[in-house]
């Protein structure tokens, strides 16, 4: 029932059995068993893709429930042990992911010598339940309804461009000479081009068009140091190219509203029964945080 319920999520046999470690032969006689024992076919399959059945619908509506108790009786178990101990999946936003999360690993591994860590960068929403993921970095506004959360920092975007770029073209004195340059931000759909600065409580919209959107912010400070023009990123991104003098911060005195600002959240399943490794995971991301973000 778990390798059906994996086949579901990862959308095949053969990515449930990167997964799971299996051989996909193997991953489909586990179907075909299950199938079996419920007398009926679970999945419409054909070359291209996989649909659930009626009856597949239902068992893996199950066989999700299943997992969730399995969890929750493993963070049970987990909680009554003297020491972290076990997997811990954790997932997070690329950039975040590699610039500010991937480095602290190690400290926590040597630290923690019994805890495994899966990191899986992606930058969408997982779901923790059934993906089986333990913990979710998430930067946002609120934490999303239905989990636990424990915040680790805000998070602030900045304006920042290369030094040869602003001795070219000059440095706006206010955010209505940034129409006049060429800006750039992160191509996601909750970003756009109007942009809402405020400063001293005043607050000024305006709309910043932009010919080069990139939905990664390592790449786009990249563009922004080899002279493409102002670019709006996160200050854990622009943090290290603005002390080496890579870059220099634009319009400093002013701060950007909603999408551009938010907070770094750790989330999780809400539970009675929190496993030792996570809450030790947690625990040292809190510490860890509070100077970095």
């Amino acid at each position: 029932m778990a390798v059906f319920a994996q086949v579901v999520d990862s959308g095949g046999f053969s990515a449930a059995a990167r997964i799971l470690g299996l051989t996909t032969s193997a991953v489909s006689r586990h179907v075909s068993r299950l199938e079996t024992h419920m007398g009926g076919r679970l999945l419409h399959r054909t070359t291209r893709a996989l649909s659930l059945t009626e009856l597949g619908q239902h068992v893996h509506a199950g066989c999700v429930r299943m997992l969730s108790t399995a969890r929750e009786i493993h963070a049970l178990a987990g909680s009554y042990r003297a020491r972290p101990n076990g997997v811990i999946a954790v997932t997070a936003p690329v950039a975040l992911g590699q610039i500010w999360l991937a480095p602290r690993l190690p400290v926590f591994l040597e630290r923690y010598p019994e805890v495994q860590v899966r990191l899986i960068l992606v930058d969408r929403n997982v779901d923790l339940v059934e993906e089986g993921v333990d913990l979710a970095i998430r930067i946002a506004t609120e934490p999303a309804p239905g989990l636990a959360a424990r915040p680790l920092g805000k998070v602030r975007y900045v304006l920042v461009a290369s030094p040869r770029y602003l001795t070219a073209h000059g440095t706006p004195a206010t955010p209505h000479d940034l129409p006049r340059h060429a800006c750039s931000y992160l191509g996601y759909a909750r970003f756009g081009e109007e942009w809402t600065f405020r400063r001293d409580g005043t607050a000024s919209s305006l709309r910043v068009p932009s010919r080069l959107t990139i939905n990664n912010s390592v790449a786009l400070l990249a563009a922004v140091e080899a002279g493409s023009g102002i670019g709006l990123l996160p200050n854990f991104t622009a943090r290290a190219a603005l002390e080496q003098g890579r870059v220099r911060q634009v319009l400093a005195d002013w701060e950007l509203d909603e999408p551009y600002a938010g907070n770094v959240y750790a989330v999780y399943p809400p539970g009675p029964h929190l496993a030792l490794k996570v809450r030790a995971f947690i625990d040292y991301l809190v510490a860890e945080a509070a100077p970095a973000l």
